[in-house]
């Protein structure tokens, strides 16, 4: 069975066994975590989600995205050139049940 869920302020289409990198959750390594906004299961369409509905997952690891470079420069001053990087966290997410 196949579900879009919503986490983090973004939807992901899931189905079991898949792995998903989501925003950071809180949590150690093996917990179990439950998403509740479930947005569509199958071909059901929620209105804005689907009650009952929860996709269940197991998370596998934390860890932090690739560098970022960020850049900012104005022209004809030498005092507003800005150098900055980032890092995103993330959690690595194995959907086990669907339901």
């Amino acid at each position: 069975m196949k579900a879009v869920i919503k986490t983090g302020g973004k939807q992901y289409y899931v189905e079991e066994g898949s792995v998903i990198y989501v925003e950071k959750l809180d949590g150690n390594v093996g917990d179990n975590v439950t998403f509740n906004e479930v947005l569509m299961l199958g071909s059901q369409l929620g209105n804005p989600t689907i009650k009952g509905a929860e996709v269940e997952g197991e998370i596998l690891k934390h860890g932090k995205g690739s560098k970022i470079k960020i850049f900012k420069y104005k022209p004809n001053t030498t005092s507003t050139r800005k150098k900055q990087g980032h890092r995103q966290p993330y959690t690595k997410v194995e959907i086990k049940k669907i339901g």
